[in-house]
């Protein structure tokens, strides 16, 4: 355990230095500090979290849609079972790549919000668990 424990503090050391060094070099570019370098390589970091949180709601968001609308059919009468989604449709409305796609999801599915229908392939697709 106390191996464990060190090299995840060597770890961590490894990457503070390294961001503290390319803040230097992007600071000694830009004719800026060090510090407001640092501070926009957080806020760029804070920033892309931030849009990756959105992008899996709006996702998350899709299948509530989805679930409504199966769920009131055509004549008004609740039907049984939800519509599952494709990775395509969910890559296709979020404008990010296939992987991306597939991250999102398997993150929502982590999270228990949706499940996967399917092993392998294009027949896999997700529903609203």
């Amino acid at each position: 355990m106390g191996q464990v424990s060190l090299f995840i503090i060597a770890m961590v050391i490894i990457v503070v230095v390294f961001v503290l060094l390319i803040s230097r070099l992007e600071a000694k570019r830009h004719g800026t500090s060090t510090k407001e370098e640092f501070v926009g390589i957080c806020a760029s970091a804070v920033e892309t979290a931030s849009q990756k949180e959105a992008r899996k709601q709006k996702a998350l968001a899709m299948f509530v849609e989805q679930a409504r609308s199966t769920l009131r059919g055509a004549s008004g009468q609740a039907s049984s079972g939800y519509k599952e989604l494709s990775n395509a449709e969910i890559r296709k409305a979020l404008g990010v790549s296939s992987r991306t796609a597939v991250r999102y999801l398997d993150e929502l599915e982590k999270e228990g919000k949706v499940e996967q229908v399917g092993k392998i392939g294009h027949s896999v697709t997700y529903r609203l668990k």
